[in-house]
C-alpha cells in the first residue's frame, strides 16, 4: 500500500499547478506566470514621449518611479482600441526594469496543471513568436501562455531603459 502512495505522490510532482494571471486582448485570453507581475492597475494618465516606438505609449509616474507603458495590443500585431473602463496596466520586471504592459481587462488568476498545455503550433514560427510559451486547454476556452520579457527583444529593452 505505501508503494501506491508513493508513485501518486510522485505523480502529483510531476503535473505541476502554473499560476497564472489571465487577461483579454481583442477576444483572446492570454495567461502570465503571475510570480512575474508585480502589480495591475487601473489605467492612468500616459506622458507621451517623442521619438519611441509606435507600441510605446509613453510613460507613467508610479509612486515616484517613471516606468514605460507599453500597448501590447500594437506589439502582438493588433489593432490599436481605445481604454476604457476595464482596461488595464499589468506591471512586470524586465531586465531589472518595471515597464507595465496595458491590456484590456484581467480576467482571473488560475491554477492549471501542465498537463492541460502543449507547445505552441509551428504556425507562430520558431524565432519570431517565442514569447508563446505554450497553449492551454480549458474546458471551454484556450489560453495563449506569454512570456512577457520576451515580447520584447533585447534591443528593444535596452530602447526601454533609455525611455526611463
Amino acid at each position: 500500500m505505501a508503494a501506491t502512495t508513493s508513485l501518486e505522490a510522485q505523480s502529483v510532482n510531476k503535473d505541476e499547478l502554473l499560476q497564472l494571471v489571465s487577461f483579454t486582448i481583442g477576444d483572446e485570453e492570454f495567461g502570465v506566470d503571475i510570480l512575474k507581475v508585480q502589480e495591475i492597475n487601473r489605467m492612468l494618465e500616459v506622458t507621451r514621449v517623442p521619438n519611441v516606438p509606435n507600441y510605446v505609449e509613453g510613460v507613467i509616474n508610479l509612486r515616484g518611479k517613471v516606468i514605460p507603458i507599453i500597448d501590447l495590443r500594437s506589439r502582438l500585431g493588433m489593432e490599436r482600441k481605445e481604454h476604457d473602463h476595464n482596461t488595464r496596466i499589468v506591471v512586470v520586471e524586465l531586465c531589472g526594469k518595471l515597464a507595465g504592459f496595458v491590456v484590456d481587462a484581467v480576467r482571473e488568476v488560475l491554477r492549471i496543471p501542465t498537463s492541460v498545455t502543449e507547445p505552441p503550433p509551428a504556425v507562430f514560427g520558431a524565432s519570431k513568436h517565442d514569447y508563446v510559451t505554450a497553449v492551454g486547454k480549458l474546458e471551454d476556452r484556450l489560453l495563449i501562455l506569454l512570456d512577457l520579457e520576451k515580447v520584447l527583444s533585447a534591443e528593444e529593452v535596452i530602447d526601454l531603459k533609455a525611455v526611463n
